[in-house]
């Protein structure tokens, strides 16, 4: 693990708000509501707010982006300092009931719904590391995450909706958080190259892009980790060939998700043991990778100096 390590060099609300924020609904014959298509108040052309490290997570339905923001957003707040809502953004109270459903869910086993489409989902937050050195400082984080089904409209060179597009255009850092899952990847790989594509047209250029390939639920492979760092090579060779093509040639990173062990009872997944191992490493990975520290820094020698005395 050590070498694999090494590789990588989410109140109240008014009614309105209540009716944006419902998860997609079905009628009896399965298909959409033709009056439910919410669009976020809070989205326009003009992105508010652009002082801050954008990570944008893309993937399918199912993919498990919820899964890995939720995880993530309780480590950093359980294990790594300190997160909270950054005052005066536009979502900072919807961000506050995210960040509580997310977190009272996580802890109860219960894994996260699944995201509205047409909309983003905006989380301002300010992460401030409990490390001392002055070194690692407090960050400014914004995660956007959105419906697998809008991910899907770009097939075959479609379009993106205007929420999503109004991002991606935008003159702000981000970062990307690509998801396939362990049993889904062989499915995914046109579809991931396509959202490459995309980046590219946008004048994103990958050799300089900040991204990371996430395999997620790797526990449906009967283990919590990988052996080596063979294993997770070979998979992605194995099931997605095009998109390994794109990622060892820009020199992209790439790891492996799980939030532990899950269980299915009476149709609905829980989680009975939570394993925030990989939460860890790709917590780190994006706290480096846009500040150049690691999270676990251990400071200048004048400072280990100074800690060695007040610990």
């Amino acid at each position: 693990m050590d070498n694999f390590n090494e590789k990588f060099k989410p109140l109240s609300f008014d009614e309105e708000t209540k009716e944006m924020l419902k998860p997609l609904s079905f009628d009896d014959d399965h298909q959409i509501q033709d009056d439910f298509i919410p669009i976020a108040t809070t989205i326009s052309n003009d992105i508010k707010n652009k002082e801050s490290n954008f990570v944008f997570f893309f993937g399918t339905a199912n993919s498990g982006k919820s899964v890995i923001l939720s995880s993530m957003l309780y480590y950093l707040k359980s294990r790594a300092g300190v997160l909270r809502p950054k005052l005066g953004t536009p979502n900072s109270k919807e961000a506050n009931v995210l960040l509580s459903d997310f977190f009272e869910n996580i802890r109860q086993g219960i894994l996260p719904g699944r995201s509205t489409r047409d909309q983003v989902t905006r989380l301002d937050l300010v992460f401030e590391p409990n490390n001392k050195s002055k070194k690692v400082l407090p960050i400014d984080l914004t995660f956007l995450e959105t419906s697998g089904e809008n991910h899907n409209e770009i097939r075959r060179g479609g379009n993106y909706h205007s929420s999503i597009e109004s991002f991606l255009n935008a003159n702000v850092p981000l970062t990307f958080i690509i998801v396939t899952s362990y049993d889904s990847a062989h499915k995914e790989d046109s579809l991931i190259n396509e959202f490459l594509d995309e980046l590219e047209r946008k004048g994103k250029n990958l050799k300089s892009v900040n991204a990371v390939l996430v395999i997620s639920k790797w526990d449906r492979s009967g283990r919590m980790d990988v052996e080596n760092a063979e294993e997770l090579e070979n998979f992605i060779s194995e099931r997605l060939p095009m998109t390994a093509q794109r990622i060892n040639t820009y020199g992209l990173s790439k790891s492996y998700y799980t939030i532990g062990s899950v269980q299915n009872a009476i149709g609905q997944e829980r989680v009975n043991l939570l394993n925030l191992s990989t939460a860890e490493v790709l917590s780190k990975w994006l706290y480096r990778s846009i500040t150049g520290y690691d999270l676990d820094y251990e400071g200048t020698f004048w400072e280990r100096l100074k800690f060695s005395f007040t610990n």
